[in-house]
């Protein structure tokens, strides 16, 4: 540890930074107190935390940023640990991927969408939703009580009929004029309503619509609003209730053994639990700062922001954290760590939702690390691969060359680790030139972050083997890092060319003439062939998405006056470029903001034929 002058640093709010001996980031934490803060880390006995020990062996500088609240040091904190990514900051993974629904209320006709981020553009929006399938399902329910519109006004016009979706009475068809704005605005309170949990208002309006329609002799219109109060007690009476004062909020529940922390969130929508999230986090920080960097972490994200948080224990910053969210949200936001009562009991409840988590993920973390393990043991490897990379390049004859880097951390793929590469340096479709760049600035970059994997398993044979191989002795990381070429299996032919067997994967190892084949069926081999999957799969996306951004940009770009906004008001509006090229003169001139001259240069473009007169 760097002997450091305490008086040195401000007694002020703001911000510090740790630093290792290459100037780079380790670390970024605020503080009410500068000095105060930083003197705990320097004291006689120490800090508690273990991984903040073994962080202070490593630093060889410290910045502090002076700022005027607390609140800007939060905001600062914030910037700077996006920017730099410290690695003994808390890193938030997700185990799955969540959905909320969104309506934008002040357009002429509202629908539902399902979205995966949540943004502040004057939508409402509802959840978030752990499972996709489960949403449709609630949609699908919702269409049948409400029939709202399905797809773009815009879209539907443009058809001669209705949709589908209207013969089957799950849209009203306001894009045809099939209903007025009055009518279509109760279809939309009464979606809301049961959206937002006030379920007894929807019920009081289907009743009294199935008592209009026996009034009226129309028993099949009532028979199908008694099947859909059906539906909705059915799906009511599977949601859990929450007596804690109604409303929106998220309730945070702590489970701690040693240095290992698991947090789960329990999201309440209108006295309703609705979903739940749980992260696991790798560094033992004291539990007040833990919980507030991950409050700060969590909702900095595109997420809905509720009115009230729940919180296990109190931490120091609440009121700024507090004043943060509010401003999110356009709202007051309260923290509060309730002590007894229904609040008290959601807390607990949330609380033994982490617990379990923690159960649930130690069972499949010790199942991971023993199929590691025999990874290890197989391929022969000098050490446990927590962190496993796998690189692939794509190209259609040397065209938008381009390589991917999936990743598997401890066993699990890391998505926010996977990488896109162009390729810069090599020109046609050299496989081998273009894997060399890749791995050469991949490596280079990891050893300046110091953050190198493992192991590194190569979609090829002996080939590519080599170019890793020489990667890795050109940068004196053959020690380092393990290197594996995995080849595709081959299907064997006999005389007349008819298929007779698939032989397995094959996997090559340095220095061994014949390759290691892994028992078919085995988890090891499934993990080794999930990860080169994937990273077959996400250079096969880039390169796609890069072709069709050429095909687009290639046809429209040399039409003088479309420019790159101008192409996406094109696409969005008529959902293709075969469909800009089909459009006539008429279609293109009824695009909204697109003048009459560049429509009809667009449409003399795709038709070979000059302007009209």
């Amino acid at each position: 540890m760097f002997d450091v002058d305490l008086k040195k640093f401000p007694a002020a709010a703001g911000v510090y930074l740790m630093k290792g001996s290459q100037d780079e980031v380790l670390y970024v934490g605020k503080a009410k107190h500068l000095r105060n803060r930083l003197r705990g880390y320097f004291s006689a006995t120490g800090d508690g935390r273990a991984h903040i020990r073994f962080l202070m062996n490593r630093v060889a500088a410290i910045d502090t940023i002076v700022t005027d609240t607390e609140k800007e040091a939060l905001l600062l904190e914030n910037t700077l640990i996006k920017k730099y990514r410290p690695r003994y900051n808390i890193n938030l993974r997700d185990d799955k991927t969540y959905v909320s629904l969104r309506i934008d209320l002040r357009e002429e006709f509202p629908t539902l969408q399902l979205v995966r981020r949540v943004k502040k553009d004057g939508a409402r929006y509802f959840g978030p939703y752990s499972s996709a399938v489960a949403v449709r399902e609630t949609l699908k329910l919702i269409y049948r009580i409400f029939p709202l519109r399905h797809y773009p006004l815009e879209t539907c016009r443009r058809r001669d009929r209705p949709c589908l979706y209207h013969q089957i009475d799950q849209c009203s068809a306001p894009c045809h004029g099939l209903i007025g704005h009055s009518e279509y605005r109760v279809l939309v309170d009464g979606a809301v309503a049961l959206l937002a949990g006030r379920e007894k208002e929807v019920v009081t309006l289907l009743q009294q619509r199935m008592s209009t329609a026996a009034e009226q002799l129309d028993f099949e219109q009532a028979a199908r609003l008694r099947d859909q109060l059906q539906a909705i007690e059915q799906t009511v009476e599977q949601q859990k209730v929450a007596e804690a004062g109604g409303g929106d909020q998220d309730v945070v529940g702590l489970h701690r053994e040693g240095g290992e922390v698991e947090l789960a969130i329990l999201f309440v929508r209108e006295g309703k639990v609705i979903g739940r999230r749980s992260y696991s986090l790798e560094w033992r920080l004291a539990e007040d700062e833990l919980l507030s960097s991950f409050l700060q972490e969590f909702y900095s994200r595109e997420v809905f922001v509720p009115d009230r948080l729940l919180l296990p224990l109190a931490v120091e910053d609440a009121e700024t954290l507090a004043d943060w969210l509010s401003e999110r949200k356009g709202k007051k936001v309260h923290l509060l760590v309730p002590q007894r009562g229904g609040g008290r009991q959601l807390v607990e409840m949330a609380r033994r939702n982490a617990e379990e988590a923690y159960r649930e993920k130690g069972s499949r973390r010790e199942a991971r690390h023993q199929v590691l393990r025999d990874i290890a043991t197989r391929l022969q490897l000098r050490r446990l691969p927590q962190r496993i990379e796998c690189f692939d390049v794509s190209n259609v004859q040397g065209r938008f060359s381009v390589a991917s880097m999936a990743v598997l951390s401890d066993g699990e793929p890391d998505k926010g680790a996977y990488r896109h590469f162009r390729i810069r340096t090599v020109a046609g479709s050299d496989d081998y030139a273009s894997l060399y760049e890749v791995l050469k600035r991949r490596l280079t970059r990891g050893m300046e972050e110091e953050m190198l994997p493992d192991f590194i398993l190569i979609d090829g044979g002996k080939g590519q083997l080599a170019v890793l191989s020489a990667v890795l002795d050109e940068l004196a990381l053959s020690d380092r890092i393990d290197a594996v070429g995995m080849a595709k299996s081959r299907v064997r032919s006999n005389v007349r060319g008819k298929a007779v067997e698939r032989s397995a994967e094959r996997f090559f190892l340095l220095g061994r003439k014949n390759p290691v084949v892994l028992r078919q069926g085995s988890p090891a081999l499934f993990m080794l062939e999930r990860l080169r999957d994937e990273a077959h799969r996400f250079a096969i996306t880039y390169h796609r998405k890069l072709r069709r951004q050429s095909t687009l940009r290639s046809a429209l770009e040399d039409i003088p006056g479309v420019g790159a906004q101008r192409r996406k008001a094109l696409l969005r509006h008529f959902g293709s470029l075969k469909k800009i090229k089909q459009a006539t003169l008429q279609q293109l001139e009824e695009m909204p903001g697109l003048p009459k001259n560049l429509a009809e240069r667009i449409f003399a473009t795709f038709h070979r034929e000059g302007p009209p007169e």
